[in-house]
């Protein structure tokens, strides 16, 4: 792959002063640690500043087009230490198979980022920015508040939540909704491969083209107490950097599986409740019956390799 050539403008200053991102300094002529694509070293309103940087690749916030639309900038940046003819054709492969799913996604009705422009040689993806909060750091926060009630009440904190306590309307609210969304992408023949509640966020209702499309033009928290407001919003699917086209009931139960388990890690106090997520997602997608007899299965191996280490 023909590796990026270095613009003669210098990579715009960065001015966010959050000092934790390491493409933001408060020295005005601060250089961003990672090199910027290309396309991000234009003169631009607003500067570039760096989301995440993972194994494969870095995920940026910028504009796209005018300075009032927000943009998420995905960027696989050439490696090194791979053949530069077989890093190409992956990165050109990737990019341009994410960008199918989420364009099949929309066209389907799912609500994941909408596809606003790539250049598989260049390596980068432009998506919707999408205004929320992850649906991990919601579920957190939430269950913080309901911790600190109840030891406030004198309960006990570590306790498995059950459901049926007199606020736990809202989570049981979003854990539907996580399973309604799972199915709804299941339902369109797409597999996640790495579904967390990580990669999943938490838009406010009437917060998007797809809520607009859905008929939400208003806050549904109106009325609510605060906790209930952290709850509040549609569930939108991010990051397809792993999934892939398939329909086959294994791959969609492994998907579940894979969601089970980060959901146990994440929010160990809420293990309990992962029933009612699986409810939302059998009252979305049809074929849910056979998909979650597989579950037991893949479940069921799941076991074993723990069993034998």
């Amino acid at each position: 792959m023909a590796t990026e050539s270095q613009s003669a403008a210098p990579p715009i200053p960065p001015t966010n002063t959050n000092t934790d991102n390491p493409n933001n300094a408060n020295d005005s002529n601060a250089k961003p640690e990672f090199p910027l694509p290309k396309i991000l070293t234009f003169p631009s309103s607003s500067a570039p500043e760096l989301i995440t940087q993972g194994a494969e690749g870095r995920l940026y916030k910028t504009t796209y087009l005018t300075p009032s639309r927000p943009c998420a900038l995905k960027y696989r940046p050439p490696k090194t230490w791979r053949h530069p003819a077989l890093d190409a054709r992956l990165t050109r492969h990737r990019i341009l198979a994410e960008a199918r799913l989420l364009a099949r996604c929309r066209r389907d009705g799912v609500r994941v980022p909408a596809v606003y422009a790539l250049d598989e040689a260049a390596g980068w993806l432009a998506l919707e920015w999408i205004a929320g909060a992850p649906v991990r750091a919601a579920l957190n926060a939430w269950l913080a508040r309901r911790r600190a009630r109840d030891a406030g009440a004198g309960r006990d904190v570590e306790e498995p939540l059950d459901g049926e306590g007199e606020s736990d309307g809202p989570l049981l609210a979003i854990m539907r909704r996580v399973g309604e969304a799972v199915g709804a992408l299941h339902r369109v023949g797409v597999v996640h491969g790495d579904l967390t509640t990580s990669n999943m966020m938490l838009r406010p209702f009437g917060g998007g083209e797809t809520a607009v499309a859905n008929g939400h033009h208003g806050t549904a928290a109106d009325g609510h107490d605060d906790d209930a407001r952290l709850l509040d919003g549609e569930i939108v699917i991010i990051d397809f950097g792993l999934a892939s086209q398939g329909s086959a009931d294994e791959d969609r139960a492994v998907d579940l599986y894979v969601l089970e388990r980060a959901f146990a890690s994440t929010h160990p106090r809420a293990e309990g409740l992962f029933p009612v997520l699986l409810d939302g997602y059998r009252g979305s997608f049809k074929q849910a019956p056979v998909v979650l007899r597989k579950l037991e299965d893949v479940r069921m191996r799941g076991r074993k390799r723990s069993m034998l280490g």
